[in-house]
């Protein structure tokens, strides 16, 4: 039946990350903020393509990524300098694209594996297999003369459907995984599809690095889909994807922060985020600030003395290493 909606469930989950994203994104001003920007437009552009290639066992590092695009020479296979070459192309024409145009996806296709893969720009002729990085099948892609009804079907749904935005794009990119219309790329167009859906809820989502973070959790983003396959419906991976979403704008959040020159205000918002981790953990390490602040062990190192002269760490030895407790006052 046309439109008919993929099966999945509203979660209490799913609603408290809607929730949580919208305000995120009002927090950010996520348009100003990510558009106003050539250098971190330019620079969350190739984490992107970098994270969302990875994924699909591309060898190149970010800073080969970078110098190919920059146009250096680098010493990798050759498919795969031409796989961020056809990324960065299709990305490019992220504005131009139309959801909901069969026509564009099967463009879209053509560019990111041009003279990668002999079906591209049209739908597979033959059955495939999904198989995971191990080798294990997670499911057998639809037969080939099913693919293009289907295809139009989901973008029918995603167009037309009263469901936000959020909750939409997830779904696509599951359903277009499922249907597995192409010989190969199919990862790769998903999670671009699904950048470009959110682009048309808020245009800032164009240059929001969502695929760095699902590199980061790449077994997770798996396991999303595996157990979504053998449930028989999207909502895990909803989740997953949501979460991921999240992260992504607190990452952007924190970066904007970090790009301020007012000194004191990065110090009040390093020290918030000490102060958060401290309410769940009953102490924090170099290792710690490293992570939650985004630095380097040296700068870590100064921000956890610095709150020891202010008094409001101290100094402890756990586990044969030094860390850091609050002080109790």
């Amino acid at each position: 039946m046309k439109n008919k909606q993929p099966p999945f469930q509203i979660t209490n989950t799913i609603i408290d990350y809607v929730a949580e994203i919208s305000e995120l994104v009002g927090k950010l001003s996520l348009t100003n903020h990510l558009t106003s920007s050539p250098q971190l437009r330019r620079l969350n552009r190739i984490r992107t393509i970098h994270g969302s290639l990875a994924i699909e066992q591309n060898t190149l590092s970010l800073e080969q990524v970078t110098a190919v695009l920059n146009g250096k020479h680098v010493l990798a296979p050759p498919k795969d300098i031409a796989e961020v070459k056809n990324a960065y192309e299709i990305y490019e024409r992220l504005e131009d694209l139309d959801p909901y145009s069969i026509d564009d996806l099967l463009m879209a296709h053509g560019i990111m594996v041009h003279d990668l893969v002999e079906e591209a720009g049209v739908f597979r002729s033959h059955p495939v297999g999904v198989v995971d990085q191990e080798g294990h099948v997670l499911h057998f892609g639809t037969l080939p003369q099913y693919v293009p009804d289907l295809v139009s079907q989901l973008l029918d749904w995603t167009q037309n459907s009263d469901l936000h935005m959020l909750i939409r794009s997830c779904v696509f990119h599951y359903e277009l995984e499922l249907i597995h219309p192409f010989a190969d790329g199919n990862g790769r167009i998903g999670r671009l599809w699904h950048t470009l859906l959110l682009s048309k809820w808020v245009p800032g989502f164009a240059w929001l690095p969502i695929e760095s973070i699902i590199h980061a959790n790449q077994q997770d983003y798996y396991a999303a889909i595996n157990a979504a396959n053998e449930a028989g419906e999207s909502t895990v991976f909803i989740e997953f994807m949501l979460s991921a979403i999240k992260a992504s704008l607190i990452e952007a959040v924190n970066v904007r922060d970090e790009m301020s020159d007012d000194v004191t205000n990065k110090a009040q918002l390093r020290w918030n985020k000490i102060q958060v981790y401290l309410q769940k953990h009953d102490y924090i390490t170099n290792a710690n600030v490293q992570k939650l602040c985004d630095v380097s062990s040296a700068t870590a190192n100064r921000i956890l003395t610095s709150l020891v002269k202010e008094g409001r760490l101290i100094r402890c030895h756990r586990g044969g290493h030094w860390a850091y407790e609050l002080l109790k006052k």
